[in-house]
């Protein structure tokens, strides 16, 4: 077969794959124009550095706690009321010693009884979790400490040579703590109505502490829907009427209208 014969016979071909190609769903699709990539944009580049950082969200460095010890290591061995007891007679973390949330909580620290359990459910100290959040292989130990101004003061400790050592401390208006493999998920309320803040607690080798490394604020999900949602949009059909049953004397607008 010479070359223009090949040529025809190779179009036939073609075109035989074309007509009985048409509608297969399983044929390439272009998928339109693709939008241009865009770098970022760095804003005020000669802005000068700040001389003083920005005030710290919770304990960004690890606190030796005295008094408790950690019998072969193993927190599950030690009291965390003791641990609670001890941490806040030495560290009040975000309080101020003066502050009469920090007094009050430390005189309910006194009412816990051996059990944890209090008296009169005056005992602060919430249920105590363990997981190991620092990758070496032993479990750490996480308290609440609910206060006062119904707040509640989450703290993480960890043991080191058998020394009993806080790596993390915060105060919030807490909605939630999560446990998501080596992170701690907190939600706290918002000052702004129908959303919450959502902050990722993650151990840090550098530092030798929880760290926040990802705090953002989000829609919360309990929040109520816009009364008046937006219209669907009126696509229309080939006749040029719009679909779905609705035409222009029904008063049906023929775009999506609305806003968030």
């Amino acid at each position: 077969m010479n070359r223009s014969r090949l040529a025809a016979a190779a179009f036939a071909a073609l075109a035989v794959l074309a007509v009985g190609g048409c509608g297969d769903p399983g044929g390439l699709r272009g998928a339109g124009a693709t939008p241009t990539a865009q770098g970022p944009t760095h804003l005020w580049p000669d802005l000068p550095s700040p001389s003083v950082p920005a005030e710290d969200y919770g304990a960004i460095e690890s606190v030796k706690v005295e008094g408790v010890e950690v019998p072969k290591g193993d927190l599950r061995k030690v009291d965390p009321v003791d641990v609670v007891r001890a941490d806040f007679a030495e560290n009040p973390g975000t309080y101020e010693r003066s502050d009469s949330a920090y007094q009050e909580t430390v005189e309910r620290l006194e009412d816990c009884a051996e059990d944890g359990s209090g008296e009169k459910g005056r005992c602060p100290v919430l249920k105590a979790y363990y997981r190991d959040l620092t990758g070496d292989g032993k479990e750490d130990l996480i308290v609440g400490v609910s206060t006062p101004e119904a707040n509640l003061d989450i703290r993480v400790y960890a043991e080191k040579e058998r020394q009993l050592t806080q790596i993390m401390e915060m105060s919030d208006a807490v909605l939630g703590v999560e446990l998501a493999g080596r992170d701690l998920i907190i939600r706290a309320v918002s000052s702004l109505a129908g959303y919450e803040y959502h902050t990722v607690w993650s151990w840090d080798s550098h530092q030798k502490a929880m760290l926040p490394t990802s705090d953002e604020i989000v829609r919360a999900s309990n929040a109520p829907r816009p009364k008046s949602p937006r219209p669907s949009p009126v696509r229309p059909s080939a006749s040029g009427t719009p679909s779905g049953g609705a035409t222009p004397s029904d008063g049906a607008s023929s775009s999506a209208g609305g806003g968030r």
